[in-house]
């Protein structure tokens, strides 16, 4: 069967890991550097910093920002667990937003709604890999002075106006490069920032608060006039994970077309089968593709007919509202309606789609 995700690996990565392994220099360092300035390149912006792992990168953006227990955050119940789970680590108060059915997308209205004096932030989640209204969810930070965060999980190499994710001009990007994402640095993510300051904060806070450029004194001892004063994580991407990435983020576009490739024949293909609909796309976006989003009618019967022809069909993700961890177990009926209907099946770089 056609699996739903296929972790990636390029061939030309094992002498080079071996090469790191025996070399005395594990930690974060030139294949680090390169990493970060290969991503820059790639997204078209400058401010990127590289995390060891997904959850870090968000626990990173929680303290950057100062968020502090009660201080509300609006996020999306429509995505997946690592998405949301730091904000019950730091004890927020998670505010859920209603998505639009036929997208899976936070709802603007719906978000406008739930603004209070205590909001602090919104989790913009992009699902699977499908982009949400970013020019609208933007507006409304702006308008109330709440920084916006592009939750982009599932979402690198994904474009608005042929303009990638992470340059997009949201206040903060955040990548996860997990085994199963595009690129994959075995575990890891990343992090992009338009405001120079939060920038350099984070920059510490993913070290332990330490600034390494006078943290050792002229006797190569850890130097007392360096002070820390920033709660900080051990967050930083080792070699072996940045080289992986690395080499990783040389085939990213061609992997990408190929999952745009088969997304073309699903939707071809989709448009000639009973009770099913292709996810709605937002004006202007192009996904990469993670997955394929369909809306069918009867789910169930959807994924079990695609899983009898080889596709394993799934509804990857279930909705984090219902989840006693957040305290907020609202109903919310653009969720339900999602949630009952989404299915997703394969669309990976792994295959050469002949649905049609």
């Amino acid at each position: 069967m056609i699996p739903i995700f296929k972790p990636y690996m390029p061939d030309n990565v094992t002498s080079e890991l071996e090469k790191i392994l025996y070399s005395g220099r594990l930690a974060f360092g030139e294949n680090g550097k390169e990493f970060e300035q290969k991503l820059s390149n790639y997204i078209g912006t400058k401010k990127v910093l590289t995390i060891s792992s997904y959850n870090h990168a968000l626990l990173i953006i929680l303290s950057t920002l100062g968020l502090q227990p009660g201080d509300e955050v609006i996020a999306s119940p429509v995505s997946c667990l690592a998405s949301n789970q730091p904000f019950a680590i730091k004890g927020l108060k998670v505010i859920w937003t209603d998505v639009e059915p036929n997208s899976g997308t936070m709802s603007p209205e719906d978000v406008k709604k739930k603004i209070t004096k205590n909001t602090k932030a919104i989790f913009h989640n992009h699902y699977c890999g499908y982009l949400g209204h970013i020019n609208e969810i933007n507006a409304i930070g702006k308008e109330h002075g709440i920084p916006v965060i592009d939750d982009c999980i599932e979402a690198f190499g994904s474009e608005l106006n042929n303009k990638k994710t992470g340059n997009l001009g949201t206040a903060i990007t955040v990548f996860s490069f997990q085994t199963v994402r595009l690129p994959n640095t075995i575990d890891g993510g990343a992090l992009v920032f338009e405001d120079e300051k939060l920038f350099q904060k984070a920059k510490l806070i993913r070290d332990y608060g330490i600034d390494r450029s006078i943290f050792r004194n002229e006797f190569n001892e850890i130097n007392t006039a360096c002070d820390i004063k920033l709660e900080g994580y051990g967050a930083l991407m080792s070699e072996i994970n940045s080289l992986i990435g690395l080499r990783q983020i040389d085939h990213i576009d061609t992997l990408i077309q190929k999952q745009r490739d088969n997304a073309s024949v699903w939707m071809d293909s989709i448009e000639e089968m009973k009770d099913i609909k292709s996810l709605k796309l937002l004006p202007d976006s192009l996904p990469n593709y993670w997955v394929y989003g369909i809306i069918a009618k009867d789910k169930y019967a959807v994924m079990k007919d695609f899983r009898g022809k080889g596709f394993y069909a799934t509804s990857v993700h279930i909705n984090n509202n219902i989840y006693s961890v957040f305290e907020n177990r609202v109903e919310l009926k653009g969720v339900n309606e999602f949630m009952n209907h989404f299915v997703a099946i394969p669309c990976g770089w792994w295959f050469t789609n002949k649905a049609g």
